[in-house]
């Protein structure tokens, strides 16, 4: 193993390291939900209630794709029958407190990755420490186009369903606020961090835990996991299943691909090392 240019961290130091990394990136989303709380009638107007409007972009994507298509008019949204409500009186200031917070964790996000990236520097080589802007970069952007996937596609779907779901016309839909953005945030924050699946394989792979066999080996259960997930977070549809299917299916070939180039460059400093 090649030596590293950092002497060895004590258990202790390594604790150190970690609390600083938590207090800076506590700071980091505190900083962000500041910056969101300026924006807050942004945020709540435009972004949170903007899948409550049967105008929102997603409703008419589906709709013009469908006609076009000569599928079923049930994909054009012409009404979405809820109304939302808050029921707590310290509601409506915990509410704006909490998405403000879920706010700066997303913009903060590159910040923690470059504070995750440093702690975890001194245990890599020197070639491997050369890709902290490619690691920054990809894993952003990733867990951004996670968050669109959610925001844009597992949102609208849901809020169409639940709202447009009724088991009997006495039943009036007035849903609580905290649960409608409670679904919102874990909708897209889930996306967001399953869309690091290729980057969590990465460093499973490089550190032997994972191998692409192994992968390809379990790619059917897989394949049944991704659709059962689809499934439960998209309406009893088969084509919004497919939708949410489409893009976890090709992360988890991408997946496959990034560990087997690991594998390969992992068997090549081998037998460099022996030669």
């Amino acid at each position: 193993m090649a030596e590293k240019n950092m002497k060895e961290m004590s258990f202790l130091d390594h604790l150190e390291e970690l609390r600083w990394l938590l207090v800076r990136s506590t700071v980091a989303i505190l900083i962000g939900a500041t910056v969101a709380f300026f924006f807050s009638d942004f945020i709540f107007n435009d972004i949170i209630f903007g899948p409550k409007s049967p105008d929102f972009i997603t409703y008419q994507f589906f709709c013009d794709l469908s006609t076009q298509l000569n599928i079923s008019e049930s994909f054009c949204v012409k009404e979405l029958p809820f109304e939302i409500q808050n029921t707590d009186i310290e509601g409506q200031v915990s509410l704006l407190i909490w998405t403000c917070i879920t706010a700066g964790f997303i913009i903060a996000f590159p910040y923690m990755l470059l504070q995750l990236w440093n702690f975890i520097s001194p245990a890599l080589y020197e070639k491997e420490k050369k890709y902290a802007k490619a690691f920054i970069f990809v894993s952003s952007l990733l867990f951004f186009m996670g968050i669109l996937f959610g925001y844009f596609v597992i949102v609208p779907m849901s809020v169409n369903f639940f709202a447009t779901f009724n088991v009997s016309p006495e039943i009036k839909n007035d849903i609580n606020v905290q649960s409608y953005i409670g679904m919102i945030k874990t909708s897209v924050i889930a996306c967001g961090l399953i869309f690091e699946l290729p980057i969590i394989i990465y460093f499973l792979s490089k550190i032997g835990l994972i191998t692409p066999e192994f992968l390809r080996k379990y790619r059917k259960y897989a394949i049944v996991l991704i659709l059962i997930v689809a499934a439960i977070a998209t309406p009893p549809d088969v084509v919004s299943q497919i939708v949410v299917s489409i893009p976890l299916l090709v992360l988890y070939e991408i997946s496959i691909f990034i560990s087997a180039l690991v594998v390969k460059n992992k068997e090549k400093e081998k037998e460099k090392a022996n030669t």
